[in-house]
């Protein structure tokens, strides 16, 4: 290895280390405030001198009146992500089969106005969905956030479906024909598995979204067993003196589940994401 070979690997590792710490500060930054006493939060020390898990012992005793229904907002959360993700991929799947395998009349219009969605900017919608929601006497109900959520997350399901299908031989599907199968088998015993990856892909990014939501979620629930943790955890900063270490506890823990999900099919959402566009 020659001397500009060299300079070029240890430029490339230091600059990882410095995106790689930049990237960790804000997560050691929770960890370190919700494991110092309140009285020393705003401490200028790099690392608490007493630890204590006093703020996660609170969170997950609710022994505290911001934290009295954190597991049942963190059931909300979960609910609202699993629902979403459930109706995302069913939509999805069933208007990218019809779109690209079945090829209806006006497909390629349908595919393109999915994406038109994007245009206008989630938070422009955000009162006239809640006039909507309103309106059928669904607000503060977590179908409200479920409903906004497949809005937003279906169009780009039926985008990623569409080019990963692509890969798929269409001889596949003509195969099954000849054996005497329906759609219906063709959808279910041969589009559904080979669809697999983008599936895991697609259903995790709406998880995710519909479990990071503040927004909509703010503005369509209300009472303190209905909101999700996102919105609880905002009900800290109301008071003068926030108890800043239950609320990073509170965080650390609300975190773990995606970061969990995340390393589980992370294998899966990159092939999901990126073979249609390969192959098609």
């Amino acid at each position: 290895m020659n001397v500009r070979s060299r300079k070029k690997n240890v430029l490339l590792w230091l600059i990882g280390v410095i995106v790689f710490v930049w990237t960790l500060m804000p997560i050691y930054t929770m960890v370190a405030v919700a494991l110092t006493p309140g009285s020393a939060v705003f401490s200028s020390d790099l690392w608490p001198h007493q630890p204590t898990l006093d703020g996660f012992i609170k969170v997950f005793t609710q022994n505290h009146f911001y934290l009295e229904h954190f597991w049942r907002q963190m059931w909300n959360s979960l609910f609202i992500g699993v629902i979403t993700a459930a109706a995302v991929l069913a939509i999805g799947t069933m208007t990218s089969f019809t779109i690209g395998r079945i090829r209806v009349r006006g497909s390629a219009f349908l595919s393109s106005a999915a994406l038109f969605t994007y245009v206008i900017p989630m938070s422009f919608l955000a009162i006239p969905f809640y006039r909507v929601m309103h309106n059928y006497g669904l607000a503060d109900t977590p179908w409200a956030v479920i409903l906004v959520e497949v809005t937003f997350a279906t169009p780009y399901a039926i985008f990623v479906f569409l080019q990963y299908s692509n890969s798929i031989p269409r001889e596949l599907d003509e195969a099954a024909k000849i054996d005497g199968a329906s759609l219906g088998q063709i959808f279910l015993r041969v589009y559904l598995p080979l669809m697999a990856p983008a599936l895991v892909a697609v259903g995790t990014y709406a998880l995710l979204l519909a479990w990071n939501e503040y927004l909509f979620a703010f503005l369509l629930l209300s009472s303190e067993t209905t909101v999700t943790v996102p919105v609880a955890l905002g009900f800290f900063l109301n008071s003068d003196q926030a108890p800043w270490d239950l609320l990073m506890a509170a965080s650390v823990v609300y975190s773990l589940p995606p970061i969990v999900i995340y390393y589980l099919f992370r294998k899966y959402m990159a092939e999901g994401l990126t073979v249609g566009g390969v192959k098609g």
